[in-house]
Formats: structure tokens, sequence, C-alpha cells
């Protein structure tokens, strides 16, 4: 999806919702394939790039049959990780603009797309969890505690001041949305076992309309906001978009655990993924879509927001 197919609705509308939403237009079951076993030997569950630690010497020595299980193990906990992350974030945020919580005026177009996005958003939860137990059930995975970073998304809610938790909750939704669609355009850019891809490509096509949305309805706030709301709110985007970049340690070296690797070995695996520098990079590149947003509205404009996030490194000075 091209970044000239966003600009093509009108403002705050997610255009043709009716006959483009995949909650309205799908057909697809994404029932695994009778022939999983052959495409496996040429397809992947999830893209090598996003799971880098696959690569490592020592999971390559380990044979194919481990890399294609934690590639599974790893499917299943990004697809729970989204069904979560589509309820308990994405469409709280989505309330605030629907019920007035922003205490803002909200056009009447903003609030009905909201509600569409809302809809889609438990459509991607469904089909996400119905994939995930089709390959929890394969692989007899049942070990699959909910992901960290939902828990630390939460946490930022919790220790808001309850008349800043509105806007707190529609910037968790900002970032959600505009990162998941480049995730997503990267992910169905390999080669999948064919139910993933489908599954994937439909989401991402919802997406990248929520995406748009997202980004126009941030860009409706932002000038709006008054001083000491756009200080507290830039302080919080650099600390969402940092979370959203940070990698789950503990469920990682949970997952290198159930294929047979002791500690010592798997704090070896996870060493690249660890550092602060790695860290900064996944940020630059993943979130520039979120930037993009962040930059049209003016919120660079200011020095001192720019100053945050080159000192955090995600951007250049």
């Amino acid at each position: 999806m091209s970044e000239q197919t966003f600009v093509q609705a009108p403002l705050y509308s997610l255009a043709d919702w009716n006959r483009k939403a995949a909650v309205r237009a799908g057909q697809d079951d994404y029932r695994l394939p009778d022939d999983l076993e052959r495409q496996l030997s040429s397809r992947h569950w999830f893209p090598p790039t996003f799971i880098p630690y696959v690569e490592h010497p020592l999971v390559i020595h380990a044979g194919q049959s481990v890399a294609q299980r934690l590639a599974a193990n790893h499917l299943v906990y990004f697809l729970d990780y989204t069904t979560m992350l589509e309820h308990r974030i994405v469409n709280r945020s989505v309330e605030a603009l629907v019920h007035g919580e922003l205490a803002v005026p909200i056009p009447t177009e903003m609030k009905t797309a909201a509600l569409q996005l809302y809809t889609d958003e438990g459509y991607h939860a469904l089909f996400s969890n119905e994939v995930a137990e089709q390959i929890a059930a394969l692989y007899g995975i049942q070990d699959r505690p909910p992901a960290r970073r939902i828990g630390r998304l939460l946490g930022v809610i919790q220790k808001c001041p309850p008349p800043d938790r509105p806007l707190a909750w529609f910037l968790l939704g900002f970032v959600s949305e505009t990162i998941i669609a480049r995730e997503l355009l990267t992910l169905t850019r390999k080669a999948l076992v064919c139910t993933v891809y489908r599954m994937l490509k439909t989401h991402l096509q919802d997406e990248a309309r929520h995406s748009r949305y997202f980004s126009e309805v941030f860009g409706y706030l932002w000038p709006i906001l008054d001083a000491t709301q756009h200080e507290w709110a830039a302080r919080l985007l650099l600390e969402i978009i940092g979370l959203y970049f940070e990698p789950d340690i503990p469920w990682l070296m949970g997952s290198l655990a159930s294929v047979g690797f002791e500690e010592t070995a798997s704090l070896q695996v996870v060493a690249d993924i660890v550092p602060p520098h790695a860290h900064a990079a996944r940020v630059r590149s993943g979130a520039v879509s979120t930037f993009a947003a962040m930059q049209r509205a003016g919120f660079f404009d200011n020095d001192h927001n720019r100053a945050l996030f080159c000192e955090a490194g995600f951007l250049d000075g």
C-alpha cells in the first residue's frame, strides 16, 4: 500500500468501508493448508528478518526443524499479542474519540470512522486468534503468556493522572496503528505459508487505512492542545514509541528453552537484540510512518521535542 493511496480518501474517513473492510468483504476462513508440510520446505511461518535470532550460529547448528519451531512459536506469540493489542489498546483508544473523553470537539465523520475502525479491530482479533489456535494445536504450544508489552503499555495509562488518561489512550492507539501498517507491509513481502500470508495481507489492507486515519486525527488534535499538554504528550510519546520496540526477552528465553536451549546458550542467541543501539535502530526503522505523521502535525517544529527524540537516538540531530 503506497503513501499515495493514503491521501485519496476524504479526511477522517475509512473510504468505502462497506466494500473494502475485511469484516464486510472477506470470505476467507483462514484454515491451514492441506499441503502445509510441502509449503514449509520453501516458505516460513514468520519472516526471518523479523526474528534475526533464528540466524544465530547456535540456532543454525541446531537444525532447520528447530528454527521452524522457533518461528512457529513467534508467530503464535505475535498473533496472541495482536489479539490483545486490538482489544485492550486500540479499541480503547478509539472509545476515547467516540465517547467524547478528550474534551475537544470531535467531527461527526471522525466518530463514524472510529466506530468502523472499532469493528475492524474486533475482526482482526478474531482471525488472529483463529490462526494462532491452529498453530498452537499443531505444535502442542501450551505456554502462551501475554506479551510483556501489553502490560507495560497499560502501565503507561495507570501512572497518568485520570484527567490525562483519554489523551494517553489516544496516543497509544496512534503509535500502534502507524507502526503496525508498516510492519505488516514488510511481513507480506516475504515467502510465507499461504494462510499466514493471506491473513496478514488482509490485515494490512485495513491497517493502511487505519494508519492514515490515526495520522489525520493526530494532525487534528495536536494544534488544539495547549502548551502544557504538548510538553506532557511529547514525553509520553517518547516513552510509548520506545515501548513498542522493546524485545520481550523473558518470553524469548522461554521459547528458546522450549526447543532445548540451556540458559547460557539462549543468552548468547539474544545478545545482539538487547543493547540500546539495537533498540534505537529498531525504532528508527519501524516508526517512520509515526514520525512522518508527527512531522506533518508540527510536532518536530518545536526544538525541545526534536531534541528529546534525538537524545534518545530515535532521530538524527
